[in-house]
């Protein structure tokens, strides 16, 4: 099993969303989502995570309609998946 960050679902997506990842071995890992200008608009994730299966929920009901970016980062390993909100 190898660490993968899922696409998030559904999308495009109004007003919340999931994400689901998946953790090969224990390791610190960061999930985050940033605006399309790059600044961090939440925080899913951070700390410690056992190996397994994950799934975080994005509120983004706050926030404008557009382009928004999630990145985990397990240990050496990082992936980026794009999301849509729509207003």
């Amino acid at each position: 099993v190898e660490t993968q960050l899922h696409q998030n679902y559904p999308n495009p997506f109004n007003p919340a969303t999931a994400i689901s990842f998946r953790l090969s071995a224990t390791s610190y890992t960061s999930l985050k989502v940033f605006n399309a200008l790059g600044e961090e608009v939440a925080t899913l994730a951070r700390g410690m995570l056992p190996a397994g299966s994950y799934t975080a929920r994005w509120e983004a009901a706050s926030l404008p309609g557009g382009v928004y970016f999630c990145r985990l980062q397990a240990g050496s390993f990082v992936a980026t998946r794009t999301l849509l909100l729509i207003r």
